[in-house]
């Protein structure tokens, strides 16, 4: 959410940030519907004083025996008790509506964003990690998966495209990968450990600016509920409404639930094998930080997410995203690509996204800094520290073996029971 104030004090600066995106100038717009709000609200407020006034003069009246007056003054009163209740209306209305209006407008890039207008103008960054040479052609994931327990037909059968259903030791696999990264964040990298509901209310949704504009791409039960698209939804949430004490700051939680989207902006994208799927696993990490330290928040928490990678020895680019590239409430992104090797390509592991204080407007979250009276709004952050389902896609075909059998890598040791190796059913 956007601070009016700042769209008033300067809508040609909050113009030139939507130009950046790569959309069309709005100020003028939001102004003329802010200032016929204001003007109502100013003629509510005249109205509701003068009605005031005029009924305290009707007594005065009354004691000095001016009847003329005082039925004047009776009228003057039932008028204006006909007259504020549309201006309350009106009121309502616009505030409503220009609320709306500032909730379907994306966050403003930082000003070290790069220019672009999609992934392809994105900036690498840094980069990790010798890719593998191998003596034999790799394979891609969803050919080494079948005879290993990641059952695609399994899946589809019991639930429809992108579900999957895996098996033995493929599912413990997915499993060890899951509790490395959650036990690694909080070890590792100071996070509290959470296990947050995975249904939520508007307001959970509407807060972390997923509603909206995003309401297509959720699943919504029929209480009116929403399945998490990711646990930053319920994390991020945990301080809505809330005014945390400055020596609370910084807060960062971390969990690993499963989350779920319905893919609707991704027909025909990734329909063959584990990468985009309906129902996933992911260990989110979120900060809720002082404006002050937000952007070096948002360094540590890349390098958290990074640092997974490199305990399980994945190659990986980390990708600036440019103005036309990144998420609706983000005004900076890393994202993390993995290199793939049966695909030959670097694919997405993990987004981490500084979001100031566009969610905090939107749900209302503050602290009040040490020695002063007034609260301020938080800035959040939330990323994937990874995504698990992906990362078990990374696992497979950077440590296949030629015989189609795949390594645990040592850093899942000891969550995977002695098994040292994913071996193909006969």
């Amino acid at each position: 959410m956007h601070d009016i104030r700042l769209i008033r004090d300067n809508p040609d600066a909050f113009d030139a940030g939507l130009a950046r995106r790569g959309l069309e100038p709005v100020s003028a717009a939001i102004l003329e519907l802010d200032r016929q709000r204001r003007d109502v609200a100013t003629r509510m407020q005249e109205a509701q004083g003068r009605r005031n006034e005029a009924s305290k003069a009707i007594g005065q009246a009354m004691g000095q025996g001016d009847t003329a007056r005082a039925e004047t003054l009776k009228a003057e009163v039932a008028e204006l008790k006909q007259t504020l209740p549309a201006l309350e209306e009106e009121d309502r209305r616009l505030g409503e509506q220009l609320e709306d209006t500032l909730a379907r407008i994306p966050n403003l890039p930082a000003d070290d964003v790069p220019e672009g207008s999609d992934e392809s103008d994105n900036v690498e960054v840094a980069s990790w990690g010798e890719k593998r040479d191998f003596a034999f052609q790799p394979k891609e994931h969803a050919d080494l998966g079948p005879a290993l327990g990641m059952e695609f037909e399994t899946g589809a059968k019991i639930s429809g495209a992108r579900f999957t259903f895996l098996r033995g030791p493929m599912a413990r696999l997915h499993r060890a990968l899951g509790q490395f990264m959650l036990d690694h964040q909080v070890q590792q990298h100071g996070y509290t450990e959470c296990n947050p509901p995975v249904l939520v209310r508007d307001e959970a949704m509407y807060g972390t600016d997923k509603l909206p504009k995003f309401a297509e791409d959720s699943f919504r039960t029929t209480d009116d509920r929403w399945l998490i698209p990711t646990s930053e939804v319920s994390l991020t949430s945990s301080v809505m409404g809330d005014i945390i004490d400055d020596a609370a700051l910084p807060l960062r939680l971390t969990a690993l639930t499963q989350c779920f989207r319905s893919e609707a902006g991704a027909a025909g994208k990734d329909t063959r094998g584990f990468i985009r799927q309906h129902q996933f696993e992911k260990c989110e990490l979120v900060s809720i930080v002082r404006p002050e330290d937000s952007e070096a928040e948002h360094e540590r928490m890349t390098a958290a997410a990074q640092s997974v990678l490199e305990a399980l020895g994945l190659p990986y680019r980390t990708m600036l995203l440019c103005t036309g590239d990144m998420g609706f409430g983000a005004r900076k992104t890393y994202d993390l690509e993995v290199w793939l090797p049966g695909q030959g390509a670097y694919r997405e592991i993990s987004s981490c996204s500084n979001t100031g204080d566009f969610q905090a407007r939107r749900m209302n979250a503050r602290y009040r800094p040490e020695g002063e009276k007034k609260t301020a709004f938080v800035h959040t952050l939330n990323g994937s520290g990874l995504a698990v389902g992906r990362t078990l896609v990374a696992v497979m075909e950077n440590y296949q073996q030629e015989d189609g059998s795949i390594a645990v890598p040592d850093a899942l040791a000891p969550y995977m029971g002695g098994l040292t190796m994913l071996e193909p059913a006969a």
